[in-house]
């Protein structure tokens, strides 16, 4: 047996660990063994009897649940073991809630938090209500065009004189008589009205980051979007390559059109619609498309290179555009992305996890290294202002802001967890930052994120 998911080996009994308790409880269950050793060799407890007395009832007091806690022996020597089953219903810890996620504990808050209580309620992001909206929100046209799209993959139900509310209704986005978030994001006049983030910045660069050209800011639902940002690349950001038969000039994209819907696709429809907005960057040799939101805890980045099974984040904005015909329901999208590509003669994207989100990057066909290039695009994107910060402000600032730039989503408590340094002094660090115009807060305090400001 080894240290895995569902197991945890640790020498002596902390109240630290009624955290590890608490993220076992909200994921799939799980082991702690107390008096083990780090190669989970049996280290002996002196106080096992009195741990079997405290433990279930401390358990029992700080969240309100029931774990076995039973005494083993090994070799003549005591240890104990908590086992704590998985619960349906969410697991706090004197208010706060941590989750296993791989190996290790991690405390959920902001948008994570909200997905967390959500799916345990039976609910998901998108599903919800959106009281603040009406049906005179909604942007008729964009309708019209998605179920025109639908009629041409047969998937489409009948909605042949139905009204709006009738066509919203059969699509499953109304409840008890009011739309729900996930009609907003598809078919809303203004859907920023109603969540800032709701557009797709496109930057046209050089080598990296740091020399931007030009940008457009696109806003809008996704039927609008979905449209709209590919008829901008071809408009102003990408150019056509050419190639001759004889006498015959042909011009070629410089990327597969199946492979720029497919990521423009994955990153509007599996995105979080309470993070940053979602970002394109065009570069001389490639082109990268990034979007807020994880990978479902029973996805790896190794997952999406091979057939795998769909679990998306919105299932009520992905069935809608399943029977538009935009994406199919088998978890493909990522590998029409790598088969188009290689169709192309172009080199295999790159797909990772990064900031918070999910980025895909395309290179052109003359790229030697790609794997290293997308490592060196991440350095560069703010390896300068990292530099300035370091030599500006010192270590412990330092450290604050490279925290930031692993996860924009970090609070000041969870940096202050992870640093060693008290809260405060932490809000003193992003104060300094935030004066010095090298970060911008988007969002509320609970559900926001850290903007790092490239242009400064």
């Amino acid at each position: 047996m080894s240290e895995r998911q569902n197991i945890e080996w640790k020498q002596s009994w902390h109240d630290d660990y009624l955290k590890w308790i608490c993220g076992f409880a909200n994921a799939q269950g799980g082991t702690i063994y107390i008096g083990k050793d780090d190669d989970g060799k049996v280290t002996h407890l002196d106080n096992y009897q009195k741990l079997l007395e405290d433990l279930p009832n401390k358990i029992r007091n700080a969240m309100g649940i029931i774990c076995d806690v039973n005494l083993q022996e090994e070799s003549g020597s005591k240890f104990i073991e908590i086992k704590v089953q998985p619960y349906s219903v969410p697991v706090s810890l004197r208010g706060r809630y941590y989750c296993r996620s791989g190996s290790t504990k991690m405390e959920l808050t902001g948008v994570e938090l909200n997905e967390f209580l959500l799916k345990k309620a039976g609910k998901t992001w998108d599903d919800v209500i959106e009281e603040r909206a009406s049906i005179n929100d909604i942007d008729t046209n964009s309708l019209e065009q998605f179920i025109q799209d639908g009629l041409k993959y047969g998937r489409m139900p009948d909605v042949d004189g139905l009204s709006t509310f009738q066509i919203l209704e059969k699509l499953n986005l109304i409840e008890r008589g009011q739309l729900k978030r996930a009609a907003i994001i598809l078919f809303a006049k203004d859907p920023n009205k109603f969540y800032p983030s709701i557009q797709v910045r496109i930057g046209r660069f050089v080598k990296d980051s740091t020399d931007l050209r030009f940008h457009e800011i696109l806003e809008g639902n996704l039927v609008y979007l979905l449209k709209e940002v590919q008829a901008q690349l071809n408009y102003k950001f990408l150019t056509k390559r050419i190639e001759f038969e004889g006498m015959r000039r042909l011009e070629k994209d410089e990327y597969p059109i199946v492979a720029l819907r497919e990521m423009l696709l994955n990153a509007l429809v599996h995105r979080s619609y309470m993070g940053a907005h979602t970002q394109m960057r065009v570069y001389d040799d490639r082109i990268s498309l990034w979007n807020v939101g994880k990978l479902p805890n029973e996805l790896s980045e190794a997952d999406l290179l091979k057939p795998h099974s769909s679990l998306p984040r919105n299932p009520i904005i992905a069935h809608a555009c399943f029977l538009a015909g935009y994406i199919d329901t088998w978890g493909s999208g990522t590998l029409k992305i790598i088969e188009a590509c290689k169709k192309e003669g172009l080199p295999e994207p790159v797909i990772k996890e990064m900031q918070g989100g999910m980025e895909v990057t395309m290179f052109k066909a003359d790229m030697v290294n790609p794997s290293e290039v997308s490592s060196e695009t991440v350095r560069n994107d703010f390896g300068m202002i990292s530099e300035r910060v370091r030599n500006d402000f010192g270590k412990g600032i330092s450290e604050t802001f490279e925290l930031l730039i692993e996860n924009p989503a970090y609070t000041a408590e969870q940096i202050a967890d992870k640093v060693g340094k008290s809260q405060r002094t932490i809000e003193k660090y992003l104060a300094k930052l935030k004066d010095a115009k090298i970060i911008e807060r988007k969002g509320a305090n609970l559900g926001g994120y850290w903007e790092i400001l490239k242009e400064n």
